[in-house]
């Protein structure tokens, strides 16, 4: 993530990726997308080729395992508000706004330029309603209309609430890292219930060479570097603790029903979805 208003192709690119894995609504394509989205074709069968590791596994592994668990969550009536950070063009805003209708409120979050362009997107197509709307969100402010923090006071404090990061944390330093995960635990804190769901990779780094090129592609793919923050999934589990999360569990794609199959392939079981709950 970066402080910057314009919108990377990687949001294109997975915009285009749901769509095309079924996942995603017309509404969300975008030439650019269809474009990005068959070099990350090309990105993810030379990667596979290189070194096992199917980019798409990973991917659809962390995007339904997430869902995976908000249904969990809205279902047993601990959830009725979510705030999704860095959402991109990420289908789940409208998804789950039309599984569930008027029972959840759904704020999709990005910088300026990806807020304003995914609204009008959803805008157009009459997909946005008082229940699921887009806001302007700086991940890495503390304070400020487009801080965390305002973004949550808009919501009901009574109700229980979800806060979603996926495939953002990987972009941001750890002191970085540390900071959001921070701002989302104080945030969460101050709702009836509280669930932080997202997509961590806990793995020793042993470095092959196949690994080597495999991030070389994604550094010039993504245009930034890719930051691994935890080694083990107990330093996961410790750090969301120190973060002011009570409860954490850290979900294997092989032993979650909607990503069974995804996390028996190199590239999937690479994936943890975390649940951590205040």
């Amino acid at each position: 993530m970066t402080t910057s208003s314009s919108i990377s192709p990687t949001a294109y690119a997975t915009g285009y990726f749901w769509f095309r894995h079924g996942l995603s609504t017309e509404a969300l394509v975008t030439p650019q997308g269809r474009r990005l989205g068959r070099a990350f074709g090309l990105l993810d069968r030379a990667i596979t080729l290189g070194s096992g590791v199917s980019l798409d596994a990973m991917m659809l592994a962390r995007h339904r395992g997430i869902d995976e668990l908000l249904t969990r969550a809205i279902d047993s009536g601990r959830v009725q508000q979510v705030i999704e950070i860095a959402a991109g063009l990420s289908p789940r805003g409208w998804s789950f706004s039309k599984r569930y209708g008027n029972a959840i409120t759904y704020i999709e979050t990005d910088l300026p330029a990806m807020a304003a362009t995914k609204a009008g997107m959803l805008q157009n197509a009459g997909l946005l309603s008082p229940q699921h709307r887009v806001a302007t969100l700086d991940a890495l402010a503390d304070s400020g209309p487009n801080s965390l923090a305002a973004i949550a006071a808009t919501l009901n404090p009574n109700l229980g609430t979800a806060i979603i990061t996926e495939g953002l944390m990987n972009y941001l330093d750890p002191a970085a890292a540390q900071g959001v995960w921070r701002r989302i635990g104080t945030t969460l804190a101050g709702f009836r219930h509280g669930v932080y769901l997202a997509d961590i990779y806990p793995q020793k780094r042993v470095i092959t060479p196949a690994l080597v090129v495999l991030g070389l592609l994604l550094t010039v793919f993504v245009r930034g570097r890719m930051h691994l923050h935890f080694n083990t999934e107990a330093e996961a589990i410790a750090r969301m603790q120190a973060s002011g999360f009570s409860k954490v569990e850290v979900h294997a794609p092989a032993n979650l029903e909607s990503t069974r199959s995804l996390g028996r392939t190199k590239g999937g079981n690479r994936v943890r979805v975390l649940e951590a709950s205040t």
